[in-house]
């Protein structure tokens, strides 16, 4: 059971838009992660560039899901401009990270894994921008 304390300083942690932002892109990322791997060794699809656009799909829709309701709770956007404008911004940062994914991976033959982490890298400043400034408005 946790303390008091424990649980007052959790709850200031999670007080924080910073801190949720990077917990609900923990989250995305996982699923993105889990479907691009599930793609590449279950399926057997041969493209890590198509596995990696295909798992943004499903990555992209836990992030929304994630920002509207826990990150960016504040917001009194009205759905629909911000399912629009998030689609547009994340269509956007998919397919720079396929790009990326597609050069990495499949022109240079370089780990997939690796070139996920520094796509994702460059992604999470992206999305924390456009999501604050553009999408949700806070």
């Amino acid at each position: 059971m946790l303390t008091s304390r424990v649980r007052g300083k959790a709850e200031a942690l999670l007080a924080q838009q910073s801190v949720r932002y990077l917990l609900n892109g923990l989250a995305a990322t996982a699923v993105h992660f889990v479907v691009l791997t599930f793609n590449l060794k279950v399926l057997g699809w041969s493209s890590a560039g198509i596995s990696n656009l295909v798992a943004a799909v499903f990555g992209i829709a836990a992030s929304f899901l994630g920002s509207r309701h826990f990150v960016f709770r504040g917001s009194v956007e009205p759905l629909f401009k911000q399912v629009y404008r998030f689609i547009f911004l994340y269509a956007a940062i998919a397919l720079l990270h396929g790009a990326l994914m597609y050069v990495w991976a499949d022109h240079y033959h370089l780990n997939y894994i690796v070139g996920f982490v520094l796509a994702t890298g460059l992604q999470v400043l992206c999305s924390y921008w456009g999501n604050k400034r553009m999408v949700f408005k806070v």
